[in-house]
């Protein structure tokens, strides 16, 4: 019997999912391992950097430093840094507002990293935040809808919002090749500017309020407490298994990485450029819409001129952090939640200055970004197989 005859019997039969080899894990770990390092190292060449400056920042450390006094100095460090983790996982609490902090920047942070592994720089999730905030606030406040499903509608508004703003960036590029940098630059502040104008306005303005806030988020459209803290932030995990399987496990993902990696063999082998284009903003902006979300229905709770904060261009931070993967993503989310969340204890205990884990956060981008520069530091071979943002790029 031949070899096709032979195949053909069991060519009916329903095939139980492929269960990935050893072999096949091993190589998934080794190919990640070059980029772990790297944001390891990085995380640990920003934290001395840190220590040198609460040293130089310090009148009693420098002079310590001067009558040879070293433990003092480096219990001034640990004095800063211990006070910096205790309240970013210190307790029951401090782990709740770190998660809680975090769950807008992984959303936003993903829809940065779907555009990054599509080749493409969404630098608007700012402003698709802002736009997903300003309708789900809307909806939260202005519709009266009976119990959870106040919660869908709402979170609905939301991905709609920064869908939208995300889809006219797609749109321009596809049809008149306007670069997404600029675009998303521009709509960043139409949104910002735009929700400052509606603040003006009696229906989006709080009764009796002359300043420029919205009406409270009705109660029952907030995100229910689990856990000591609010439902989003499961949600925003889920949404992170989400994009990674629709990168990793779908014929669109497929189309998405194939398109950053090489556009021009993308379009010979038939894809559509300017389709994979319109969705791929289409959904960044519908995740940082949702990253609006997570910020109203479950901190703010109303609009105000300051909404969205920075945290759009946090997220893209993130995103570069989480070296453009959705696992990446979450950790690099948890890790500026915990910054943030823990700068004001490290500020309160050890009387450090809050500013210092902005620089904190900016070293590590800089050395992530940078692994030849971490190379050079540590002289770690590993990192050798690590390519650069120029070289490389994210699509691939």
């Amino acid at each position: 019997m031949s070899e096709p005859q032979r195949a053909a019997p069991s060519a009916g039969r329903r095939q139980g999912p492929v269960m990935p080899s050893s072999a096949s894990v091993v190589r998934v770990v080794q190919g990640m391992l070059p980029s772990v390092v790297t944001t390891v190292v990085a995380v640990l060449l920003a934290l001395v950097v840190g220590a040198v400056l609460i040293i130089f920042t310090d009148t009693e450390a420098l002079h310590a430093i001067g009558r040879g006094d070293i433990g003092y100095v480096f219990q001034r460090v640990w004095d800063s840094y211990r006070a910096l983790v205790s309240g970013a996982v210190g307790g029951g609490s401090q782990i709740a507002t770190t998660l809680e902090y975090a769950a807008p920047l992984i959303c936003a942070g993903l829809g940065v990293t779907l555009a990054f592994r599509a080749g493409l720089f969404n630098i608007g999730a700012q402003g698709q935040l802002i736009a997903g905030s300003a309708l789900c606030a809307f909806v939260g406040f202005h519709w009266h809808i009976p119990g959870v499903a106040h919660i869908v509608v709402a979170l609905i508004a939301a991905i709609v919002g920064g869908a939208l703003w995300g889809a006219i960036a797609g749109v321009l590029k596809a049809r008149t090749g306007a670069h997404e940098v600029i675009t998303t630059m521009m709509l960043n502040y139409v949104a910002k500017y735009g929700l400052w104008f509606l603040l003006t306005k009696s229906a989006w303005i709080r009764p009796g309020q002359t300043n420029p806030t919205s009406p409270r988020v009705d109660d029952n459209a907030l995100f229910p407490t689990v856990l000591g803290f609010h439902s989003g932030v499961i949600l925003a995990l889920v949404v992170a298994i989400g994009v990674w399987w629709l990168l990793e496990r779908t014929t669109w993902g497929f189309e998405m990485r194939a398109v950053g990696a090489n556009p021009e063999a993308s379009r010979t082998a038939g894809m559509s450029i300017a389709r994979v284009t319109t969705i791929v903003l289409t959904l960044s902006g519908l995740l940082a819409g949702l990253g609006g979300a997570m910020q109203i229905l479950g901190q703010d709770n109303d609009l105000t001129q300051g909404t969205g904060g920075s945290i759009g261009f946090d997220a893209i931070t993130v995103a570069l952090l989480g070296r453009a993967t959705p696992l990446g993503t979450v950790f690099a989310g948890i890790l500026w939640g915990g910054l943030q969340t823990g700068s004001a204890a490290m500020q309160a205990a050890a009387s450090t200055p809050a500013e210092l884990t902005e620089v904190i956060q900016a070293l590590i981008v800089m050395f992530v970004a940078a692994p030849a520069l971490v190379r050079e530091i540590v002289r770690l071979r590993i990192i050798s197989k690590e390519q650069t943002l120029a070289t490389k790029g994210w699509g691939g």
